[in-house]
């Protein structure tokens, strides 16, 4: 008897195959993703799809051949390939992330009246990528697109260093508190009381800044995957974002990133590669 009895014949039922298979497939690569990073036997996940072990290493041994997954040939071990993630990463071009977030960009600061800003992660800094500016003249740490700054440093680069996972955020504030100090008021003790701050509001807010007369906001930007990626942040006058109006502000940021953040592909080049999406190339008329 075939040990893929789980499999209908050809002759029952054709048309389901093709969509069964495909079903099939996904689910090997669903079950590999949850998989520990040495990887699963094919035990493991035959038992975690729910086919028989034939079946499975039939599917396994496909996926190899395609190069999405991989086998250890010690210990005989599956788990995802490299041209799984090339071509994650070659999906991520199909829409740039300073293009996806430039409406709600406009939305915003066409709503509030004041200048925002974009911010990705790069390293142990904040690049800004894009930034709509409102009618109010205004100074940022960041400056015009382009423009960086460590991360801690402004409400929206603090909304992102507080939502770094835990190790990763404690290199990044080892390496960054020296830079910190140039601004005066910061310190260690400080920064980790804003973080755990920010950690439980959902946004950074300042409404007297390190810049005088100036005023932020900034709240996190993730990706579908939930990892953390950037900030949406607003950068207006001392006079303007008052206690009243600070609830309004802090809504409508937080809605648009939420919305963003479903979106925005963990694989997008501008997250691995900000600065050239700070720069972009114009098109020739």
């Amino acid at each position: 008897m075939s040990d893929d009895n789980d499999e209908a014949s050809s002759t029952t039922a054709p048309a389901t195959l093709p969509v069964n298979g495909i079903q099939r497939t996904f689910a090997v690569l669903r079950a590999l993703a949850d998989a520990p990073p040495q990887g699963m036997r094919v035990t493991q996940v035959a038992k975690a799809i729910g086919l028989t072990q034939g079946t499975t290493h039939r599917l396994l041994q496909a996926l190899v051949s395609e190069g999405v997954v991989e086998q250890d040939e010690r210990s005989k071990l599956y788990r995802l390939g490299m041209d799984l993630f090339t071509l994650a990463a070659r999906a991520g071009n199909a829409s740039d992330l300073r293009s996806l977030c430039r409406p709600a960009l406009l939305r915003l600061c066409g709503s509030l009246g004041d200048t925002v800003f974009l911010l990705v992660r790069s390293r142990f800094d904040a690049v800004c990528v894009d930034r709509v500016d409102g009618p109010f003249p205004i100074r940022a740490f960041t400056g015009d697109i382009g423009g960086r700054v460590a991360l801690g440093v402004g409400q929206g680069a603090l909304s992102i260093l507080a939502f770094l996972p835990e190790q990763e955020r404690e290199e990044v504030i080892r390496y960054n508190v020296p830079r910190l100090r140039e601004f005066g008021v910061y310190d260690e003790v400080y920064l980790r009381t804003e973080i755990e701050r920010v950690r439980e509001t959902g946004y950074a807010a300042r409404q007297a800044g390190l810049l005088d007369g100036m005023a932020g906001l900034g709240v996190p930007l993730f990706d579908c995957s939930g990892a953390i990626v950037g900030a949406l942040s607003v950068g207006t006058l001392t006079s303007r974002l008052t206690e009243e109006r600070l609830p309004t502000v802090v809504q409508m940021l937080q809605r648009e990133a939420a919305a963003l953040s479903r979106q925005i592909n963990p694989f997008d080049p501008a997250l691995r590669r900000p600065m050239h999406q700070a720069n972009p190339v114009e098109p020739r008329p």
